[in-house]
């Protein structure tokens, strides 16, 4: 049983945050908030990592009894619907990629206007690019040969995801136009895996923390018939170009089943963003909950494992919450001056 497989070193807060998240089931808050106000967050599609670490955050915060607020993490698309979400008060917390949220301030991209009652509470884990591409259509072993692939079908993301906007954002940056490089499919991480597997796609664009279920499930069908694609230093600085948000981002060998080589892409972070309206004391609340629990998000997945309370503030572009903003300058910790005008 899975009661058993827990140990008894762990807290009876992690046992709770564990078994739920374990289970990826988001048991409704208000079986548990006790009259407290509930709050939504919006994470992303299932087989990503948003998911999992927003039901892990939001039990947390649901299993700690003397919080004055409770979470519920929901589904979606990704980074674009979370935005609209967010506009429209549908939900008041939301993960999205950090380009996501410089569009959004600056209204930008695919964001047409600018979100100004939006805030940050930290920058989370790495999302990590990896452009896989059949190994048969690989030459230079960069972005470079997703300009080669011709007619066949190559996935950058279902339609207006996050994952199809920072895909066709990147490949504008380095030169390559997806519209006549490819033959474009629109589907999730996990369709896309099983597609590749079946020789339907010839390639497919997953940006997640890694290492990213879906990736592994396709290395161990097909070892070496995949390549994830690697960033030259030329196609970096193209990238950020604009925004810079980007670093380079190395999966050593065994990240991946049968990756026997290290693998150089970029990464940039995942942002935890609010409302500007939601209370102080509820985002200082949910921040000091998030930092003081680490340890806990990182036995749900192993993206987690990279967050330090040192980094919070690394490649946010909007500025923090007020409440967000207090528990930092508490810990001492240096708030960039662009970050203060929340």
């Amino acid at each position: 049983m899975l009661w058993k497989r827990i140990t008894l070193k762990k807290s009876s807060l992690q046992l709770q945050i564990l078994c739920v998240a374990a289970l990826l089931t988001c048991i409704s808050c208000s079986e548990y908030s006790s009259g407290r106000h509930v709050y939504v967050l919006t994470t992303g599609n299932t087989g990503g990592t948003y998911y999992p670490v927003g039901v892990a955050l939001s039990t947390l915060v649901t299993a700690t009894v003397d919080t004055e607020f409770s979470l519920t993490a929901i589904s979606s698309a990704g980074s674009m619907e979370n935005i609209k979400l967010l506009r429209d008060n549908q939900a008041q917390f939301g993960l999205i990629l950090s380009i996501f949220a410089a569009w959004a301030w600056e209204g930008e991209g695919p964001i047409r206007k600018p979100q100004k009652d939006l805030r940050s509470i930290s920058a989370m884990w790495p999302n990590v690019e990896h452009f896989v591409l059949s190994s048969n259509l690989v030459t230079t072993g960069t972005l470079s040969d997703l300009g080669n692939i011709g007619q066949q079908r190559y996935v950058l993301g279902m339609r207006n995801s996050g994952a199809e906007h920072t895909g066709i954002y990147i490949l504008d940056s380095i030169g390559i136009d997806h519209s006549s490089a490819f033959n474009s499919a629109y589907m999730g991480y996990g369709a896309s895996a099983g597609a590749l597997q079946d020789g339907n796609i010839v390639g497919m664009n997953v940006p997640a923390g890694a290492p990213v279920t879906a990736i592994t499930q396709a290395y161990a069908q097909l070892g070496p018939e995949m390549t994830i694609l690697d960033f030259s230093q030329e196609q970096l600085n193209q990238v950020n170009s604009r925004f810079p948000l980007w670093e380079f981002y190395t999966m050593p060998p065994g990240t991946y089943p049968y990756q026997e080589q290290a693998i150089k892409t970029a990464s940039s972070p995942n942002v935890l963003v609010v409302r500007e309206d939601v209370p102080e004391e509820v985002v200082y609340q949910l921040t000091r909950l998030l930092w003081e629990n680490l340890s806990t998000l990182q036995e749900i997945h192993s993206a987690a494992k990279q967050m330090q309370l040192s980094g919070a503030l690394k490649g946010i572009p909007v500025p923090l919450h007020r409440g967000a903003l207090r528990y930092y300058q508490e810990k001492g910790i240096p708030v960039p001056r662009h970050l203060l005008g929340g």
